[in-house]
């Protein structure tokens, strides 16, 4: 789940986290979960999206922003890279187009696509906002290409085995206010739940045992265990969960609704990238435990 945007010390802290992660499975080889990996995949190689028909002159013009890693941030050097960024020149280069790709403010993309200043929004936005009325109602997107699972994480030492069978009566802990919260209480209702102000807070009160499993969004879970922050405390405990109901239809990439012939075009090249292996080795490369 994407942080309030509004807040440069989130994405500070998650570019830290992410970085010395990075650095550390770069170094050792190792993650901080011996599970395999697995990889996700959202299409079906047996039904394939018709090639769409746009012209070689045309030029795609994404808009990102810099500070949500690892899907799209910048190097000490300026450079622009990350999983969505990686997948988007893959795209491109599959539907031989020339690409752009430029990084702004996350609170001045939707305007700037609007005002026709890009073609696309590469920014973590979720799918089903396209059916909700109000400002973003003249957006279209892609099919999903990534979604964002809860998931459940307990210290390594813990007696916890299996999800949900042995959680009963065991102190979970959440952060406050969100569709993890809400989950929780809705379809766990044997457990403890304690609430905390902020997901930092539920980690730490993990790390240090004042509670038996943190139950939150994979993907800040993933980033946190492969981190140094979480001094391999803690790991993953049974699979993901993804009731759209609570926890969105998935990620896709945003374009205006009268950009039609580009969404297909964009459907493809996603299906395109997926089945020749490309989408499975940037999962790998940018998310070496994975968030599933």
């Amino acid at each position: 789940m994407r942080p309030d945007s509004s807040c440069p010390l989130a994405s500070l802290a998650i570019l830290l986290v992410f970085l010395t992660g990075f650095l550390s499975h770069a170094t050792t080889g190792m993650t901080a979960e011996a599970k395999p990996t697995f990889l996700p995949n959202f299409w079906d190689p047996r039904h394939l999206p018709e090639k769409p028909v746009l012209s070689s002159a045309r030029t795609i013009r994404f808009l990102t922003e810099a500070d949500w890693p690892p899907f799209h941030f910048t190097l000490d050097d300026g450079t622009l890279v990350g999983f969505d960024i990686d997948l988007a020149r893959a795209i491109c280069e599959d539907l031989k187009l020339a690409c752009t790709i430029q990084a702004r403010r996350f609170d001045l993309l939707e305007p700037a696509l609007a005002a026709k200043e890009g073609d696309v929004l590469l920014a973590a936005l979720r799918v089903d906002r396209a059916t909700r009325p109000g400002p973003q109602s003249g957006i279209a997107f892609t099919a999903p290409y990534y979604t964002t699972p809860a998931r459940f994480v307990t210290r390594r030492a813990s007696p916890i085995e299996a999800i949900p069978e042995k959680l009963a009566g065991k102190r979970i802990g959440v952060e406050q206010g969100t569709a993890h919260e809400a989950y929780l209480t809705a379809f766990f209702a044997q457990v403890t739940r304690q609430p905390f102000p902020t997901l930092a807070e539920a980690q730490e009160a993990l790390r240090n045992g004042s509670i038996d499993a943190l139950f939150g969004d994979g993907i800040t879970l993933a980033l946190w265990l492969n981190g140094t922050d979480s001094q391999d405390c803690c790991a993953f405990q049974g699979g993901p969960f993804t009731e759209s109901a609570y926890f969105g239809e998935g990620i896709g990439m945003a374009m205006r609704t009268d950009d039609d012939d580009l969404r297909k075009a964009l459907d493809y090249g996603l299906a395109r990238v997926a089945t020749r292996g490309l989408y499975s080795e940037l999962y790998l490369k940018y998310f070496p435990l994975g968030f599933y």
